[in-house]
């Protein structure tokens, strides 16, 4: 830890050590309740980057900046005004601390009486003068926080309506067998909910101003405000209001997508945000038409029908769904007050059914079809009897199924429970299974009770045994016969709707519990889907959906939402038929529990240490399972439908994965991505190499890639979708300077290049010299067999004026540096050393333009470079130059073109010295080059001079593959003589064919060796005297001190030695100019120097002479000597 040594304090002023509760409740910075004081004398100190003052707490006997654990450090989430609470960095515990007399630590007295706990109380704050208190949130329990919520969103239109009739139809064994089956899915889909809803802490989405907190659908709001399900004011006495804050949940309005986005990713979170959505504004519509539904029957009994029966269902319902839209837009502040209420009338309704079923049938209900409880009516209504077009079971099954949803009104307010590891799974599994009883005895006592056919007549009792009398009712006195033949019965289980209502004791009660059900899920609905679809569109997943996103007042209310919703469930109303809707809405909610289990398997199957929910009771193969029956039942249920739900499904993902939004949610599919590249990427490390399947992986030295866009589009062009590319940078410069500037600027970079949709890693380090940075770049790049093989840079026009340091670790980098012709000093290369030093020896430093009169030099033994490590080697120049920057910064590095001046940079470049935004830099205007245009139907020149294996064949010919450069004719250029050139070229023709490559114009070139233009050898004769030693007359003494002290000057003798390869590039600049003026890109083989007999200056004039004058691209490629091409197939 950083210590700080201060003097002993008074036991009165700064008594003990402070405890955990008082390192807890530190606050930021500022003059708080819990920031040093003047009056305490503990000295304290101000590092630069502290994010707490504790900096003269005593925990462990002295002082320390460090701190101990603290929620506070882990929560991302702050109120408004709120100081943002966190540990000291690593530079301010590795800094030297100076204490500042003006900073004196806080009494213990006044520090514990507060913590950052958030389960702590505030009780030794309270009674203090002038400090409000800021009472917690109220929580809620399993039951009212997610049984009851639950049950009421289960419970609903089907349970009263449709439960009867189905029973009739599919008899009560496969009744329940349909129950079970519903149940199973809602199960194993609650256990997954409760493992994601416990997979972290929900945090808050927002914080209302003070005076007014109006709550986001069904949340818990701090202690003074009320729960209600709508916009709310804060309750408590008049003294505190404007004063606390009420926190929203963004989760409880976006519910399940909130949830299942923010575990699985946006690719299918945003596919079940939608259908989420959906699915609950189609709800809306089945249950107002359950509402409508009951109401029109009531009309119809007492004849005061509307218009006719289907027509009033439809009115009816957009007259109440219009009513629901009207409430949750003003707010009714008794809703949330009424969800008890409701529940209560529910159970009521249950019990008086179940009391109606024992209470001995009247006149009137006989007629019906009712007579209590008779084994031979059970026995009946055991099998099924399957009428009308719903007459099987899985349509029987996709009407029911609605019935089992709503399980996840608990998830919805995670953020609000006591304890949600215990609240969601107990809860969700207690409502399950209190509705699967309720749904089981309601089907197996109405099925024993009502008969399925009765005429509601009291004309049709008869005696016991009366002939003519078909049926079961005529063992009850009742002849049902002739309605039963004509299929004009009204009554029983098959044909009245409303036979609980029959069945009751008395019937108003049941009538109020269809109210209750079908209008509270039917708000519930309108209000959830709306919510949903608002956080949707706040994540900006998809296009054209922003302006329903818009909210509006304190609350952010979606009004657009709302009335998208509005419009969706007056479509669904209109089609006026429960037994169609229902379906429909199955399908929805099957797709999305099946998305739900396959989050929550996916999560686990990545194995992420981010993956710990704190329900434990679930098992990812169990959510498999429910996801694959789910899947199944949509298909058997109806499949055209399950076809379109997945079609948007795939759909929306597909575009989510196209367009790549920029957000980060650690998702599984993140999970599974490092996963899958981790498998791959060790399993090919098992895999032998084959040339068949040779890729080019760059290692680019490209410097900051948005200097040199040029370079990083010329490999991204060929490696795009095919092979690795890695944008190196070496910074150099002091490590401890360099550091920060490496970690601010890699995301940046990185950045850049996605935006210019290059597919490519940054990666930097820091040396002393740029050689040993390439050299640290060469060795640790990549992973396993995802490592480069290919050394790419740029060409170094300022060659001439660099210092003699830079050029030879320059020319280092391509091959070994020169050392002489002395054999022994075949592996030396020079380094610039302090003049201190008595071994150093001095070198004239005449024709260096950049350099002082004398410069100190060692020679040490050289690193290895490209070719030692099997490396092919490619060299980029044009003629405009690479380097776009405006003004080199700090970190460019200085050996590259660092005298160039940009000629066509378009972005906007920061000052030397000064930082740059990482987000300013992958922001800016990306500049144009011509790897990025069209080039028609130009040519590219490959001169295959030296059989390098194949590498200055391969590039081109990856680079014609590509759009742009597709319509480019490749033509080859070979030497040879004169007097064999038909023979020559069709050899070369006969290995092109057999590689494959497409390649069918072949030039010979047999005036190769001619010699070139006077005037020509004259310019590179003057290109290379300043950098002659001019040794042809002096004693062998002094050329050799002259040659120990200067490697990179050439000798008069190295010079005859290689004046056949020195007029060889002259001639090949003059064959160039010649054929590939006009060229679009010309690759060449680069001459390669003997080691100890090319200085480094010999080898950059040859490299000069053979590039200069040529206005298309010159690509200098060299290969390893090793295959890169085959035309054998094995």
């Amino acid at each position: 830890m950083a210590e700080l040594s201060i003097p002993d304090l008074s036991p009165a002023r700064c008594s003990g050590r402070f405890t955990i509760s008082t390192l807890l409740g530190m606050e930021e910075g500022g003059r708080g309740p819990y920031t040093p004081t003047e009056g305490s004398s503990c000295d304290s100190v101000q590092p630069t980057h502290l994010s707490s003052s504790t900096l003269c707490t005593r925990t462990f006997g002295y002082n320390t900046v460090d701190e101990v654990p603290a929620y506070d450090h882990y929560a991302n989430s702050k109120g408004v005004g709120d100081p943002r609470k966190g540990r000291p960095s690593l530079a301010d515990l590795h800094s030297i601390l100076k204490p500042d007399p003006g900073r004196l630590c806080t009494p213990v007295s006044d520090l514990q009486q507060s913590n950052g706990l958030p389960e702590a109380g505030l009780e030794e704050a309270e009674g203090k003068p002038g400090r409000d208190s800021v009472p917690e949130p109220v929580r809620f329990g399993w039951v009212k926080g997610v049984m009851i919520r639950c049950m009421l969103n289960i419970w609903g239109v089907i349970l009263y309506l449709r439960l009867p009739w189905i029973t009739a139809q599919a008899g009560i064994a496969l009744t329940w067998l349909i129950i079970l089956m519903s149940v199973t899915v809602t199960t194993i889909t609650g256990l997954s909910i409760s493992a994601i809803s416990t997979n972290g802490k929900v945090k808050s989405g927002s914080v209302f101003p003070p005076g007014h907190c109006r709550g986001l659908f069904i949340l818990g709001l701090p202690h003074g405000c009320e729960l209600l399900a709508w916009p709310v004011r804060c309750g408590g006495t008049p003294k505190t209001w404007g004063k606390q804050q009420c926190h929203g949940v963004f989760p409880a309005s976006g519910g399940t997508y909130f949830l299942i986005s923010r575990s699985l990713g946006p690719e299918l979170g945003g596919s079940i945000g939608l259908i989420f959505a959906f699915a609950n504004a189609v709800a809306v519509a089945m249950h107002t038409v359950g509402f409508a539904e009951t109401v029109r029957d009531l009309l119809q009994e007492h004849n005061s029908l509307i218009v006719d029966p289907t027509n009033d269902i439809r009115i009816i319902g957009v007259i109440t769904v219009t009513v629901l839209l009207g409430i949750s837009l003003a707010g009714m502040e008794w809703e949330a007050k009424a969800q008890i209420l409701f529940f209560l009338v529910i159970l009521v309704s249950f019990i008086n059914y179940l009391v109606g079923t024992v209470i001995p049938a009247t006149t009137e209900k006989q007629a019906k079809g009712f007579f209590s409880y008779r084994a031979d009516i059970f026995a009946q209504n055991f099998v099924p009897n399957w009428r009308g077009p719903e007459g099987s079971f899985f349509g029987l099954f996709s009407i029911f199924f609605p019935s089992a949803t709503g399980i996840l009104a608990g998830a919805n307010i995670s953020g609000d429970l006591k304890d949600p590891a215990v609240a969601i799974p107990k809860g969700t599994l207690m409502a399950i299974f209190w509705t699967t009883v309720s749904y089981l005895v309601l089907s197996a006592t109405i099925g024993a009770c009502v008969v399925r056919d009765a005429s509601g007549s009291l004309n049709d009792s008869v005696a016991v045994g009366s002939p003519g009398c078909e049926g079961l009712a005529c063992s009850f006195g009742w002849n049902f016969t002739a309605c039963t033949q004509q299929q004009s019965c009204r009554y029983g289980l098959s044909n009245y709707y409303q036979s609980m209502s029959m069945v009751s004791g008395f019937g108003p009660l049941i009538t109020a519990g269809i109210f209750g059900a079908t209008l509270s899920s039917a708000l519930a609905c309108l209000v959830s889907a709306p919510k949903v679809f608002q956080c949707l569109c706040k994540d900006q997943l998809y296009p054209l959906i922003g302006f329903f996103g818009k909210g509006y007042g304190r609350n952010s209310e979606p009004i657009r939402g709302y009335m998208l919703t509005y419009v969706i469930a007056i479509g669904f109303i209109l089609i006026a038929e429960l037994n169609a809707i229902a379906p429909i809405i199955s399908n929805f909610f099957l797709c999305s529990y099946a998305l739900i289990n396959f989050s929550c398997f996916h999560a686990s199957i990545t194995n992420s240490p981010g993956w710990r929910p704190s329900f434990r009771y679930y098992s990812k193969w169990a959510a498999l399972f429910g996801a694959t029956v789910s899947v199944v039942i949509m298909f058997l249920l109806t499949w055209w439908a399950a076809l379109i739900a997945f079609g948007i499904v795939i759909f929306l993902l597909g575009y989510v994965l196209y367009k790549k939004p920029d957000v980060n949610w650690g998702s599984s599919m993140q999970a599974s991505s490092y996963n899958m590249a981790l498998n791959y990427s060790v399993g090919l490390s098992e895999v032998d190499e084959h040339i068949k399947n040779y890729r080019p992986q760059c290692l680019v030295l490209t410097g900051p890639p948005n200097f040199r866009p040029a370079l990083v589009d010329f490999v991204g062009t060929f490696t795009k979708n095919l092979s690795l590319m890695l944008c190196g940078n070496v910074l150099i410069g002091p490590r401890k300077q360099k550091m920060p500037e490496s970690r601010l600027m890699a995301d940046g970079h990185t950045k850049w290049l996605m935006k210019r949709k290059i597919k490519a890693f940054y990666t930097d380090v820091v040396a002393e010299d740029l050689r040993s940075g390439v050299q640290m770049l060469i060795q640790a790049a990549g992973l396993g067999k995802m490592r480069p093989n290919i050394l790419v840079l740029g060409y170094k026009r300022n060659w001439r004026t660099a210092s003699p340091q830079s050029l030879e670790d320059y020319v280092g980098i391509l091959q070994y540096g020169h050392t002489g012709s002395s054999t022994s000093r075949a592996h030396w290369h020079l380094v610039v050393a302090p003049r201190s030093l008595t071994a150093a020896v001095t070198c004239a430093g005449s024709g260096w333009a950049d350099s002082a009169p004398s410069i100190n030099c060692l020679l040490l033994p050289p690193s290895s470079d490209a070719f030692d490590f099997k490396y092919g080697v490619c060299l980029m120049r044009m003629k405009e130059g690479l380097n776009v920057s405006r003004v080199l910064q700090a970190h460019v590095n200085p050996t590259f073109e660092a005298a160039e001046h940009p000629e066509n940079g378009t972005g906007s470049r920061a000052a030397p010295g000064t930082a740059v935004d990482p987000t300013a830099l992958a922001s800016e205007q990306q500049a144009s080059t011509i790897f990025q245009s069209k080039q028609g139907k130009k040519t590219i020149d490959i001169y295959w001079l030296f059989d390098d294996g194949g590498l200055t064949l391969l590039i081109p010919y990856l680079l014609g593959r590509k759009k742009r450069w597709g319509k480019c004719k490749i033509r080859v250029f070979v030497g040879g003589q004169i007097n064999r050139m038909d023979e020559e070229r069709k050899a070369i023709v006969s290995l092109l064919s057999k590689f494959r490559l497409g390649f069918h114009e072949v030039h010979i070139l047999p005036d190769i060796n001619q010699k070139p233009r006077p005037e020509h050898i004259k310019r590179f004769d003057e290109l290379i005297a300043p950098f002659r030693l001019n040794d042809g007359f002096k004693d062998e003494a002094t050329v050799n001190e002259m040659r120990q002290g200067c490697p990179w000057k050439i000798s008069d003798e190295e010079v005859d030695k290689n004046r056949a390869k020195s007029l060889r590039q002259v001639r090949l600049n003059e064959i160039l100019l010649d054929y590939s003026r006009d060229a679009a890109l010309i690759a060449i083989t680069p001459p390669i120097g003997r080691k100890g007999r090319c200085p480094s200056s010999l080898y950059m004039a040859w490299l000069e002479t053979l590039s200069q004058d040529l206005r298309p691209p010159i690509i200098l490629t060299r290969g390893n000597q090793e295959n890169v091409l085959t035309f054998y197939c094995q």
